[in-house]
């Protein structure tokens, strides 16, 4: 039985990969959420291209990431545009990691968020289990905790060297 107090996605919910192809870059298969589900969680930064605030966590969100890389864990980022500007935003690191595309923003309803940046570990189930927005160093590392202690992993230390201090991110919903 599920839990009541856990945020649950609906099964409804499609992400859509940005992905490579012979002219450049594009967007892939839209699937629904419990497809990208099947093996591993998903630890997913949320970003608005189109705000300082989202650039200014770059850096920290890689970091993040890249501590869960090889875990049981799928690392992404989601980036509330169309491929062009998701592109254009991410620059390489669109070749180093999966990348969503939400330009209808229907991810970010689907997990309640207000605020972007955000951090946010939906499980196998598809359930939220973490989630944190803006940029609040201590809330990133109790995410980060929690994917750590599901996928038995080991976790870091927010903030981290050259991380921005904290900071409230922008509406979430443009």
């Amino acid at each position: 039985m599920a839990d009541p107090t856990v945020q649950q996605l609906p099964t409804e919910l499609n992400l859509t990969p940005l992905v490579a192809d012979g002219r450049g870059w594009g967007l892939g298969q839209s699937r629904p959420i419990m497809d990208w589900l099947t093996t591993f969680h998903l630890a997913s930064v949320v970003l608005d291209p189109y705000t300082n605030e989202s650039s200014w966590i770059l850096r920290s969100a890689t970091r993040i990431l890249e501590q869960f890389r090889s875990s049981h864990a799928r690392i992404n980022f989601i980036v509330t545009a169309g491929a062009e500007d998701a592109r254009a935003f991410l620059g390489p690191l669109t070749q180093e990691y999966l990348v969503f595309c939400d330009p209808d923003r229907s991810a970010v309803k689907a997990m309640g968020l207000t605020e972007l940046p955000a951090f946010v570990f939906t499980r196998v189930d598809g359930a939220v289990a973490a989630k944190t927005e803006g940029w609040q160093p201590k809330e990133w590392e109790a995410v980060a905790d929690a994917i750590a202690d599901v996928t038995s992993w080991t976790s870091l230390d927010i903030p981290g060297a050259g991380d921005p201090g904290p900071f409230s991110g922008s509406p979430a919903l443009g």
